[in-house]
């Protein structure tokens, strides 16, 4: 075993596992301690400002300067009783991740020091926009940018830090980051919904979309990550032959918690729930050393901003026993990848789900409303709503056989299946089946009630009982991108749904008529989108292109959908993004995409010349020096045979690496030359990434061939079971 993994494997095994803690108070007693929440504001501000603090909540109404003060010393006040020291600007530039700025509240005097923290800190500060993803909207000669408090999202304490949410914008207004382009996207809907509801309660005066985001991630020891400069630094294994057990046997699946494992999730659950974060559900999830965790429901907007700190809590606490997180869609191939399920739907300020059927869905107007427009908004952006879950990460795992296909389809269940298509070819109405279908007679067990729809783990955009569930979001994705998407798109078929509704009403038509005729042509147009079937199988591909519908398996070409004059049409009816804005995006997901190919290709190009082939030649020189000696002993050559056809086996193994290996070195060279963003993503896609894995299986061949101990990688079997 090569000195590296020895080192490595040795820190794992002589580790003292963590002994796992007591439950000590209940979750209640500490649930969002270290978030400023309303109740908080209630006992720091005055009753008025606190009034104008949820009215520029609940209604986007602008705070005043005064009340900003109020808050600002408010906040201070109770962030230095918990020991605070300082204070940052947290939020989302498009790289990816947050980013913060951290500021003291102390500042000198003419008599010693105080600490301050004013309206005007709280409300704006000035990061650098041009040190960050812009698309070209910034320059270093022009980088001013401004970071605005985001009130809907409750400042938080990590460490001896204030964290203040804000959004991201630049000099000249445009929005950088992801938090402007969603709470645009939110308001967009609250008002179109708002408006289709009145058609059924005049009482609903706003609606909130709902998420609850499921957390997919894998967990590798710290020692053997470090001892992986694939893994560290690009996120994923670029080498690595599969383990002789791995998830065949499905005996990891809700299986127990390793005792290593839960004393983690114990630690980082605990952390979460002190930042207000809604954590509900852990478990083991399909893929060996792969777990998943999820929140409450909560408006959309917070969730986002919950699930982006959640993240960054698992990696810090992770550390903290000696494991590391891994977010990417794929670390390791062969085995399931991970994503992050979004599960969305529309809440009024009644309290009432939009989306929620009831006990008689197709006898449910208001349903079948919502339901038949969200449907509708889908199919006709599908592929808008694609190019917002378009990743160099998640073209590994999408359509790869535990994952939705990069096809763009709905599932509904055969329940409301059936309730459309009557409705679209206006069957008179069947008896309908009992809505509280109960399975009888198994023995010691309560009856069990039937949901409305099954499952459909391979549908990209399944509706799951009350909600939609976006499956095909990436695990280390922010949310916040399809969730704009698929909010604004929704806001805009709302708004044209009203439109036509209202026209047939001022013909003469009834209300119930004129929505029921819109609803069944809606029914009839996005009809091709629906599919109950099994969406890894190759039939369905071959179904999918019959029925019109796209199939973009590689980011570059599927972001082409953001810049279509459909799409700006679009952002600009939602007043979303302007067009340089969309333009901006398109270029800074680009430049992402083929900057992470190019790192992998520069780390994979390492990697083989410094350490795959010095080891493979080093076994090799042992098996001749073998042989020879053997021969030397005039032993017949059959003696010898094995060592000869390894050593043979080797030089045609290292001969292809090193030759592929300088190809693609080549191959990034020419591709570098390219100016345009999009013809250089493609020609990183198309030339340098087609050296990936042939190189690998040669790469991995070599594995299998050369002694354990000479072998410089952690090996999936080492990486993928926790110790």
């Amino acid at each position: 075993m090569s000195n590296i993994r020895f080192q490595a494997l040795q820190s794992v095994l002589t580790r003292i596992i963590p002994e796992v803690k007591t439950p000590g108070t209940k979750i209640s007693d500490y649930y969002a301690a270290n978030v400023f929440d309303k109740k908080k504001m209630r006992e720091y501000v005055s009753k008025e400002a606190y009034q104008s603090l949820i009215n520029s909540i609940d209604n986007g109404e602008p705070i005043a300067r005064d009340v900003a003060e109020q808050v600002a010393s408010a906040m201070k006040a109770w962030a230095m009783s918990k020991g605070v020291t300082h204070y940052t600007h947290w939020f989302q530039p498009l790289t990816g991740t947050t980013a913060e700025k951290h500021d003291a509240f102390f500042e000198p005097t003419a008599d010693g020091a105080i600490e301050k923290f004013s309206g005007d800190a709280l409300a704006q500060q000035e990061p650098d926009a041009s040190s960050f993803p812009n698309g070209g909207i910034r320059n270093t000669f022009e980088a001013r940018g401004y970071t605005a408090w985001d009130p809907s999202s409750p400042a938080f304490i990590m460490g001896p830090t204030l964290c203040i949410p804000t959004v991201f914008v630049s000099y000249t207004g445009e929005a950088l980051d992801y938090k402007v382009p969603l709470l645009k996207a939110l308001n967009a809907l609250d008002k179109a919904a708002v408006e289709v509801c009145h058609y059924f309660d005049k009482s609903i005066e706003k609606v909130n979309a709902s998420l609850g985001i499921e957390q997919e991630y894998f967990l590798v020891d710290l020692a053997l990550f470090n001892a992986r400069p694939d893994m560290y630094l690009t996120g994923r294994t670029l080498f690595g032959h599969m383990s002789a057990k791995n998830q065949q046997l499905e005996d990891h699946y809700f299986g127990s918690i390793p005792g290593r494992v839960f004393a983690f999730m114990q630690d980082f659950e605990t952390e979460a729930l002190l930042l207000g974060i809604p954590l509900k559900t852990r478990h083991n999830e399909v893929a060996p050393s792969q777990f998943e965790c999820a929140p409450i429901y909560e408006e959309i907007n917070l969730a986002i901003d919950h699930n982006q700190l959640l993240m960054d809590v698992m990696d810090r606490v992770a550390r903290k026993h000696n494991f590391k997180v891994l977010l990417h869609e794929k670390p390791y191939a062969g085995v399931n990848g991970s994503g992050k399920h979004n599960n969305w739907s529309m809440i009024t300020n009644t309290g009432k789900n939009l989306l929620s059927p009831g006990k008689t869905p197709k006898n449910n107007l208001m349903f079948l409303t919502f339901f038949a427009n969200t449907i509708k908004a889908v199919h006709e952006h599908a592929d808008l709503l694609r190019a917002s879950i378009a990743s160099v990460n998640n073209d590994h795992r999408l359509g790869a056989n535990e994952a939705p296909p990069a096809i763009i389809s709905i599932f509904l269940g055969s329940q409301l299946n059936e309730v459309l298509d009557e409705i679209e070819t206006s069957r008179i109405s069947k008896k309908s089946k009992d809505e509280a279908l109960l399975w009888q007679n198994i023995p010691k067990i309560p009856q069990i009630l039937k949901d409305n729809t099954d499952r459909n783990r391979t549908s990209p955009f399944a509706f799951t009982g009350n909600k939609f569930e976006l499956r095909a979001v990436g695990s280390s994705a922010n949310s916040a991108s399809p969730m704009t998407i698929l909010n604004l798109i929704v806001a805009d078929q709302l708004t044209k749904f009203k439109l036509e509704v209202d026209k047939l009403i001022k013909k003469g038509e009834k209300k119930d008529v004129a929505l029921l005729t819109i609803i069944k042509k809606y029914i009839k147009e996005s009809k091709a989108i629906r599919f109950e079937g099994n969406g890894y199988s190759s039939e369905w591909e071959t179904e999918a292109a019959s029925r019109g519908l796209s199939n973009i398996k590689t980011t570059p070409k599927a972001l082409d959908a953001l810049v279509t004059e459909k799409t700006e049409n679009l952002f600009e009816a939602t007043v979303v993004f302007s067009k340089r804005e969309a333009h901006a995006r398109h270029e800074v997901l680009l430049e992402e995409y083929y900057k992470k190919l190019q790192i992998e290709a520069r780390v994979m190009g390492e990697l083989v010349n410094s350490l795959i082939i010095p080891a493979a030649v080093t076994y090799q020189s042992k098996l001749v020096e073998n042989a020879k000696g053997l021969k030397d002993l005039g032993l017949d050559e059959s003696t010898y045979s094995a060592q000869l056809d390894i050593i043979k086996k080797i030089a045609e193994h290292v001969n292809f690496i090193k030759s592929n290996a300088d190809q693609m070195v080549e191959a990034r060279k020419s591709a570098n030359g390219i100016e345009d963003a999009r013809e250089k993503s493609i020609a990183y896609d198309e030339t340098v990434k087609s050296f990936f894995d042939p190189i690998r299986y040669h790469v991995d061949k070599l594995e299998q061939l050369v002694d354990d101990s000479l072998w410089p990688l952690p090996k999936f079997r080492e990486l993928l079971f926790i110790k």
